[in-house]
């Protein structure tokens, strides 16, 4: 139940610039932004950034009003605003606008934030407050006492699936006769980047409060996603649980019992049950609703030479009825199996999409129906301007200038 007066959400008061990127950076300041931050992304310019849609010379309506929204669609609660920061003043607005920030999210590969004259040791001198987080894919470059590289893969470009290869997870993943399989971007990009981003920044937060001083956040996607495969790797040598080959332990496709099964179609669309019956009194109950009591009898559990005549009964009986018909035999029991839902039919039914974590007095910001289902987009220079107001008082003309569909500061004369 929400509370009658809640407070504000819990970072309703801290200010994070995020230097654009895609996927797991934005999904960090995305989970910040959900809480209540101020978001600030800067973005390249774009010749009408920053430009009123009324003074566009000559109006057209084949002309666009204003830049096209950027790829990221992680945008919820964000604004933004273009800066090139190879142009000095540019620059300059940034920095300035970082002695007033609280996180500054950086998704770029090792050395080019400091190529940009933006070291994050220069910036904690700037502002000993500040909380850099950086995030990579590969670990960062480090030397042994020889001087010899430890890491061979810092210095090179990649995406979710290597960073879940070189972590030694994807190795774990897929069927028992098929190579790994990646799971999309889900785990290296997001649970083991963007989350492991969020969460170093709250840690480095609370440590702020306690000693008033800020940090770099190091988040590496290689080890995020490592740490993700903890269990895994102890399950290894846990025989009850792994030990077997990819696709022939309890948790990973090898049980009967812990299975993805295919129903008999319906109206021509497939339809699939999810089945977890671990535990004994739940697996009964699996197999009584699925009415194989008799059938498996002689089937063991424990005896993994049987798995593959058992599974051949479970896929059977499955096929027998449809989706529908099996999610009507198993609501409401304790059988551990649910229907494999497709995202059209949830969005169809009106499901609704939730914060991760539900704080009872000072919860995070909604998400709309719309916003749970479709990502707006943020085009660059939108809304941002509000941000410059609200978090130093700046005013156009005054304190920064358009040039070149970006912002630049505008330096005032020394004395």
């Amino acid at each position: 139940m929400a509370p009658t007066n809640p407070r504000p959400p819990p970072l309703s008061s801290i200010r994070v610039i995020e230097l654009a990127g895609l996927a797991p950076a934005p999904f960090a300041s995305l989970l910040l932004a959900d809480y209540g931050a101020s978001v600030l992304r800067i973005d390249r310019p774009h010749p009408l950034a920053h430009s009123d849609p009324a003074t566009l010379n000559p109006p057209s309506p084949h002309r666009s009003r204003r830049p096209p929204p950027t790829p990221d669609l992680l945008t919820r609660h964000k604004r933004s605003i273009a800066l090139d920061l190879k142009n000095r003043s540019a620059l300059a607005l940034l920095k300035s606008l970082l002695q007033h920030a609280d996180v500054l999210v950086d998704p770029f590969r090792p050395g080019v934030l400091e190529s940009l004259d933006l070291d994050p040791q220069d910036l904690l001198k700037l502002n000993p407050r500040l909380i850099i987080a950086r995030l990579t894919g590969f670990r960062r470059e480090e030397k042994t006492e020889e001087g010899k590289r430890k890491d061979a893969y810092a210095r090179m470009a990649g995406h979710d699936i290597n960073y879940l290869a070189v972590s030694g997870v994807l190795s774990q993943l897929g069927r028992k006769h098929g190579p790994p399989y990646a799971p999309g971007n889900l785990l290296a990009d997001f649970a083991g980047g963007g989350a492991m981003c969020a969460l170093g920044v709250l840690m480095a937060l609370f440590e702020r409060e306690r000693e008033g001083k800020g940090q770099v956040v190091d988040v590496s996607m290689v080890d995020g996603v490592g740490y993700l495969g903890t269990f895994l790797r102890f399950a290894r040598r846990v025989k009850e649980v792994g030990g077997a080959e990819r696709g022939e332990n309890l948790l990973d496709g090898g049980a009967p019992w812990y299975e993805v099964y295919e129903c008999k179609d319906e109206g021509g669309r497939k339809g699939y049950m999810a089945v977890g019956a671990l535990e004994g009194r739940f697996y009964g109950e699996f197999v009584r609703g699925l009415g194989v009591e008799e059938m498996v009898k002689g089937l063991k559990r424990e005896d993994r030479g049987k798995w593959g005549d058992l599974r051949r009964v479970l896929e059977k009986r499955f096929k027998e009825r449809t989706r529908r018909e099996w999610e009507r035999v198993f609501e409401g029991t304790d059988a551990c199996v649910t229907p494999v839902l497709g995202l059209e039919e949830m969005e169809e039914g009106g499901y609704e999409h939730r914060l991760p974590v539900g704080l009872n007095g000072s919860p995070g910001m909604e998400i709309g129906r719309e916003e749970g289902w479709r990502g707006k987009g943020l085009a660059p220079g939108e809304g941002g301007e509000e941000v410059l107001g609200e978090w130093v008082g700046w005013k156009p003309g005054k304190d920064y200038r358009v040039e070149q569909g970006g912002l630049v500061l505008v330096e005032r004369p020394k004395l």
